[in-house]
């Protein structure tokens, strides 16, 4: 058993190492594989602000998921009993991750009213368009001076149409989708209207955002409720299985793996029906497209 322990100790400083100093393992890719797949992974990271590709960081969650499994054997005495916990602790930062995400979306869907305002109050002023995007970029609301913070250098590189769009699919979602496109248009074809055009767009996005916010308060106390039945029981079994005695040698038992094992696949798949059951209605993206990858010499 402490032979067990030290293995994945080991394992898991190895592949910590690695992630630290850029070299993890390249594990091996199905050639039936689309590139869109890979895409996709890295735009979400790149959502959520973790600057690692993804096989960076499903090695730092394997890890990470490989040191609560020692400590708990460690405690224990009972792997099978740390298996839930290690599972759980892998999937982690990905669901750690995926709230930070979600979170900052929510955040750039919130400050858009605010942000339109300050590309009106822009425009107005007699700024073109683009400069006053520019300008949102540098003063704008926190969440949007974070979204166009490459804005400036792709307008640059790219012009002022390429530039928006790399930024919507950076975005990837509808109130975004939305809000630039209209930007794509008034820069198109300009004219008195784009003042009055933005100032309806903003009364729109007030409104989406409203709704947007009273669906996820609505779902909230749900959430935390079925997230602290599933740890209590687990929480209970390693209290337990802490110290010798009956229960430490009932888990040890070829019964108490069974019923382990059991247990844990109940668990995990009461949460994946209670992430299922209780996942927010998501609008479609009518107007995205596939992602943009950032063009040569333009980091992401």
């Amino acid at each position: 058993m402490r032979l067990l322990a030290a293995l994945a100790t080991g394992v898991c400083v190895a592949l910590a190492a690695a992630v630290a100093l850029g070299r993890t393992p390249r594990l091996p890719t199905l050639p039936t594989r689309r590139r869109q797949e890979v895409t996709d992974r890295q735009l979400w990271l790149v959502q959520a602000g973790v600057h690692l590709t993804p096989q960076q960081f499903v090695a730092a969650s394997a890890a990470l998921g490989l040191v609560v499994f020692a400590l708990v054997t460690a405690v224990t005495d009972t792997p099978v009993v740390a298996l839930v916990p290690a599972a759980s602790a892998a999937l982690g930062p990905r669901v750690y991750y995926g709230r930070v995400r979600a979170r900052r979306m929510q955040e750039v869907q919130q400050a858009w009213p605010d942000g339109l305002r300050e590309i009106i109050a822009g425009v107005a002023a007699g700024m073109s368009l683009s400069q006053a995007v520019v300008l949102l970029s540098r003063n704008g609301p926190e969440p949007l001076r974070r979204a166009f913070a490459r804005f400036p250098v792709l307008v640059r590189v790219l012009g002022v149409a390429p530039a928006l769009e790399v930024v919507k699919e950076e975005l990837a979602d509808p109130t975004s989708d939305r809000v630039i496109e209209v930007l794509l248009l008034a820069h198109e074809r300009g004219g008195r209207l784009v003042t009055e055009i933005l100032r309806d767009l903003a009364e729109a996005t007030t409104d989406d955002v409203r709704t947007l916010a009273e669906i996820t308060t609505s779902g909230l106390e749900q959430k935390i409720n079925a997230r602290a039945v599933f740890v209590l029981p687990w929480a209970v079994l390693l209290a337990l299985t802490a110290r010798p005695g009956h229960f430490r040698d009932f888990y040890q038992s070829p019964a108490g793996v069974v019923v382990v094992v059991i247990a844990g696949i109940a668990s995990l798949l009461g949460m994946w029906l209670v992430g299922r059951l209780g996942r927010e209605p998501t609008e479609e993206r009518m107007l995205g497209g596939a992602a943009t990858p950032a063009p040569p010499g333009v980091e992401p």
